[in-house]
């Protein structure tokens, strides 16, 4: 585990906090965590407003952060201790688009789709597929923050009702012109290169 702890000007409230000194401690070791941060104190100015914040993360996970403001005069000479609390992962991080199955709700040119349903699945290895509304399907997938690049897509070869068939046709090439993703409240929609949301996909549960 890594321990950040930072001093920050926070004076302006619909500015990103300024960064004056942090120290990192690495690995954290148990609580409490002893630390100590240099900084010019020629830099502090007695109208501006000064807060410690520290985090903790572990694999580049969050997994403690301070939540209240501590707010203190940095030339003080008194000991400061910061609590931290622990993160319980919100639906919106614990649904990253990976390994996650989702079910397609809206398909680009077809509208709704409710039966037969349709999946994808995501892996971080750079695997897709899922099952069509007729076929199973496989593609190779590439991530890159909110990026996402669909491609190779291949599937088995069964035969559905024509109006079936379309609808994994269409929701075929709508993979293939993806380029954007966002995963919010347990609601995963995809993008293509203009910003047009082309599938929009459920959680499973």
């Amino acid at each position: 585990a890594v321990l950040s702890v930072e001093l920050a000007d926070v004076s302006l409230a619909e500015a990103p906090a300024k960064i004056i000194g942090q120290q990192k401690i690495k690995p954290a070791g148990q609580v409490p965590i002893s630390f100590e941060i240099k900084f010019d104190s020629s830099v502090i100015r007695p109208q501006m407003t000064y807060a410690l914040q520290a985090r903790i993360t572990a694999d580049g996970r969050l997994m403690f952060i301070s939540d209240v403001r501590h707010q203190f005069d940095p030339l003080t000479d008194a000991p400061q201790t910061i609590m931290l609390k622990m993160v319980t992962p919100s639906k919106e991080t614990a649904a990253s688009i990976f390994d996650q199955l989702w079910v397609v709700d809206y398909v680009d040119g077809i509208g709704a789709i409710t039966a037969p349903q349709a999946t994808f699945r995501v892996s971080e290895a750079g695997k897709a597929g899922g099952s069509g509304p007729c076929n199973t399907y496989f593609a190779t997938a590439k991530v890159d923050g909110q990026a996402i690049g669909i491609g190779d897509i291949g599937s088995t070869y069964k035969a559905c009702a024509p109006d079936v068939m379309a609808e994994e046709k269409a929701l075929f090439d709508a993979l293939a012109k993806a380029a954007s993703y966002k995963v919010d409240a347990g609601k995963l929609t995809i993008s293509d290169k203009d910003g047009r949301e082309i599938l929009r996909f459920s959680a499973a549960s």
